[in-house]
């Protein structure tokens, strides 16, 4: 499914104020610096369409783009960066919340995640809680050009035995890289008939938590 357009639309604080929601969307989040707007850079095809910058925490709006006038990407901002004061995080936090809980479109959320380092705490809980919340999400593993095979295949066996200490399957997971566009007719393929879905109202099926 190639992208033939894509445009920025509105860049907000307020969920309230976020386009209608009349079409299917797709929510971008993972910590700071993993690569998420080369992602989606890569993802559209056009080089500047989300910001790159070489600080992380970057990222403080809602970013809404439209994409081909049929379904629109969400550039959300990032969590887990330090550097920020508390009273900032739990802004971020609220913000984030706000928007994954009021948008009836949402189909599904791509959380990403830095495929050079181990699993990571902040990553796996957030998962968690859009699993509690009943919140459809993928995984994708970003930056895997830095890897070799050998250790891109360890690093994900090593991420598949700690989801299954939580899930009872594995969270569908993509692998990307920006810089050799791997994962880019993945995703875009697994967003077409998602699109097709949203006229029938129905949701992403998510992976269910492993029972006490």
């Amino acid at each position: 499914m190639p992208v033939k357009q894509a445009e920025f639309i509105v860049s907000n604080s307020d969920p309230a104020l976020c386009p209608a929601p009349d079409r299917p969307e797709y929510a971008f989040i993972g910590r700071s610096n993993v690569g998420k707007s080369s992602l989606i850079n890569m993802l559209t095809g056009r080089h500047s369409l989300a910001k790159i910058s070489g600080k992380p925490g970057k990222t403080q709006l809602i970013n809404h783009f439209i994409i081909d006038n049929e379904w629109y990407l969400v550039d959300l901002p990032g969590y887990g960066y330090a550097q920020v004061s508390k009273s900032e995080r739990e802004k971020f936090a609220g913000l984030i919340n706000g928007y994954l809980t009021s948008r009836p479109n949402l189909l599904c959320i791509f959380v990403l995640v830095d495929s050079r380092i181990p699993p990571q705490k902040l990553d796996l809980d957030f998962m968690i809680n859009l699993g509690d919340r009943g919140l459809p999400f993928v995984i994708v593993f970003t930056k895997t050009e830095k890897l070799g095979v050998t250790k891109l295949q360890a690093m994900l066996e090593t991420y598949r035995a700690r989801l299954l200490e939580t899930w009872e399957e594995v969270p569908q997971w993509f692998i990307t890289s920006a810089v050799t566009a791997t994962g880019r007719e993945e995703i875009l393929d697994f967003i077409r008939p998602l699109n097709d879905e949203f006229k029938t109202n129905e949701r992403v099926p998510i992976r269910k938590l492993k029972k006490e």
